[in-house]
């Protein structure tokens, strides 16, 4: 099957991803759901580190496991597999003639890691002026950490975000927390494609090429948002809150007489709605009425707001707050999440056709698009599933000189 699809609004681009784990593969995946011809080289016999980070491992038709991990299953959807080593000087010419025919590169070795195979961007550019060279570390290229190893765990802590993530130190089970997904990981994969996709627009106008050094420290900074600039123009560093927000209230979770709620009130005129449909007199109190008073007077507001939201339940906040546009909602877990009427309607989930397993589920991009929607054609590969059609068709290699390779081991065999 053909990985790329052909009527996508990138289906003329050529990506070769040379990414591993999370930040650039999720990149590569948005291409790929775009229509672009996404490429995967992976390390024979190994592939990409997430294909073992399970269980959950991907069941068979005879519902065992197998080698493909749920972690991997996330974010290669759409790619074709090359199992190729690169520490070999006959894997490093072919992926030389590879990257000859591409227009992006998405890669994630350490900083100069590339350059020792003759594969850094100065050794393809000489090849493909053209080519957009997407390099993705913890660190980025300069800077006294430059050379170090850096995973989104690691990232959180020295970037701030777990600094401002958790629970108020003064209350049960306060302290540093990471978000539960690997929030540096996926932002950087997005600021990846944002760049790549300017590179592209730029190349129309110019034919050059050019090399983007992406970071994922440099976006976790970045991603910080209002919290760095209530710093930077307070002077005061942010605490954490909880799940309450600095800047807004009532903005937190409460309890209802079922469970717990998202009361997310954002302005005045919320307020005072929400205040009328509770039968409670706040928006009416001069220490209440504005957002600038009811954050200076946080600790006299909340403890009145958890009584009155004690009284109904979850579902009973929803249906009466909703249709008068003041935000709420209820904490749903993954289950729940993906039986919402409104996640449904949407199309969220997806089920692609799997060569082990029959079938995978996947959840579908959130880019809607008229005149390109997107489709998708390919579930994620198996390790090296796609080397020789790659090879044959691009490449114009024999089926001799492949079995040769194979046995060299410098391709998947």
């Amino acid at each position: 099957m053909n990985a790329s699809n052909q009527r996508g609004a990138l289906s003329h681009i050529r990506v070769l991803d040379m990414s591993r784990v999370l930040a650039g593969p999720w990149a590569g995946q948005i291409f790929a759901d775009l229509g672009a011809d996404v490429i995967k080289i992976e390390r024979p016999g190994s592939g990409d580190d997430t294909r073992g980070w399970g269980p959950p491992y991907l069941k068979d038709r005879d519902g065992n496991d197998t080698h493909e991990a749920a972690y991997f299953l996330a974010a290669n959807r759409g790619k074709k597999s090359v199992a190729l080593d690169i520490a070999k000087p006959e894997g490093q010419h072919l992926l030389r003639q590879l990257a000859a025919q591409s227009d992006v590169l998405l890669e994630n070795y350490k900083a100069g890691d590339l350059a020792r195979y003759g594969l850094g961007y100065e050794d393809l550019k000489a090849i493909n002026p053209g080519l957009i060279y997407c390099s993705i570390t913890g660190f980025g290229q300069t800077g006294p950490m430059c050379s170090v190893a850096g995973y989104d765990f690691i990232i959180q802590g020295i970037g701030g975000l777990m600094s401002i993530t958790g629970e108020r130190d003064d209350l049960p089970g306060g302290g540093p927390q990471k978000v539960g997904v690997a929030v540096a990981d996926i932002t950087t994969g997005l600021y990846s494609t944002i760049a790549v996709l300017a590179a592209l627009a730029h190349r129309t106008r110019t034919g050059e090429g050019q090399y983007i050094d992406m970071a994922l420290l440099d976006v976790q900074v970045a991603t910080i948002a209002n919290m760095n600039m209530n710093y930077l123009i307070s002077g005061k560093v942010p605490q954490r809150q909880g799940n309450a927000h600095a800047n807004i209230v009532p903005y937190q979770v409460f309890a209802a007489s079922d469970g717990e709620l998202v009361l997310a009130v954002g302005n005045d005129s919320q307020f005072a709605k929400f205040c009328d449909a509770a039968g409670c007199p706040f928006s009416q109190d001069t220490r209440f009425r504005r957002n600038a008073d009811r954050v200076r007077n946080r600790a006299e507001l909340v403890p009145l707001l958890e009584d009155v939201l004690k009284q109904r339940t979850v579902a009973e906040w929803v249906a009466l707050l909703e249709p008068l546009g003041v935000p709420v909602g209820p904490i749903n877990n993954l289950a729940q999440v993906f039986e919402h009427p409104q996640v449904v309607s949407r199309g969220m989930r997806i089920d692609l056709p799997h060569p082990l397993s029959g079938s995978v589920p996947q959840v579908a991009s959130p880019i809607r698009m008229s005149a390109t929607p997107l489709q998708y054609s390919a579930a994620p590969p198996t390790l090296g599933q796609h080397t020789r059609e790659v090879l044959r068709e691009r490449l114009d290699l024999s089926e001799e000189e492949l079995e040769r390779l194979a046995a060299r081991g410098v391709v998947g065999s």
